[in-house]
């Protein structure tokens, strides 16, 4: 997929656009589900009330898939990011799945979910990440089946699109570091880390009648 070959920003195929613009549309899309959902949540609340021991417990979880999420992206990051002539990365993260970026952001999303107390919202939240990412994907396969050819096409068909496969895996070479692609992944990734906050203020806003109270979700 789209973060399985690595290109210069200023690569393209002839007549289409480059790769990078793809891996934007990939953080908007990420950015603008996060703000849509949280906004949604303003006015919704788990069943579980804040400070039961469900609630903390599906919120605790929640932590540990941002965390989990965060260091997926840069596992994947010293991966793909170092590379400076267009080719197929198959090593590490891309060696189990085609899309790792995508992966470990959904798992992110899940756990942003997940500061709500509720199993729904964190699997709405993955869901819809899921969703919104295909047709992302799509278009990046599209785009480096032109560009990549034959390699790419090996690749398709022995690594997963997604959910991944354990027993691909295999160490690869990470190619040369980029310390600046590693600091924005890092930086777009701490984004995830404000839904801590941000739902804590929602909880206690509700709980004080700040906030209405429009639905609950298990």
């Amino acid at each position: 997929m789209g973060e399985g070959a690595a290109h210069t920003p200023q690569d393209a195929a002839p007549g289409g656009p480059g790769l990078s613009s793809y891996q934007r549309m990939r953080r908007r899309v990420l950015a603008l589900l996060v703000v849509l959902l949280c906004s949604l949540l303003l006015f919704g609340q788990s069943v579980f009330p804040p400070e039961t021991v469900v609630h903390e417990t599906i919120e605790m979880f929640g932590v540990l898939l941002i965390f989990l999420g965060i260091v997926g992206r840069l596992w994947a990051t010293l991966y793909i990011g170092g590379r400076k002539s267009a080719e197929v990365v198959t090593g590490g993260p891309y060696s189990i799945t085609r899309n790792p970026l995508y992966v470990f952001s959904t798992l992110a999303a899940a756990g942003v979910g997940a500061q709500m107390g509720s199993l729904t919202a964190m699997f709405g939240f993955a869901f819809l990440c899921v969703f919104a990412f295909h047709f992302v994907i799509l278009r990046e396969e599209r785009f480096l089946r032109q560009e990549l050819g034959a390699p790419y096409e090996a690749y398709l068909a022995r690594v997963p699109r997604f959910i991944p496969d354990l027993s691909l895996y295999h160490e690869g070479d990470t190619g040369s570091f980029r310390p600046r692609l590693l600091k924005t992944t890092l930086l777009d990734g701490l984004v995830f880390l404000l839904a801590m906050p941000v739902f804590e203020s929602i909880d206690g806003a509700q709980m004080a009648g700040i906030l209405p109270v429009l639905f609950t979700v298990p």
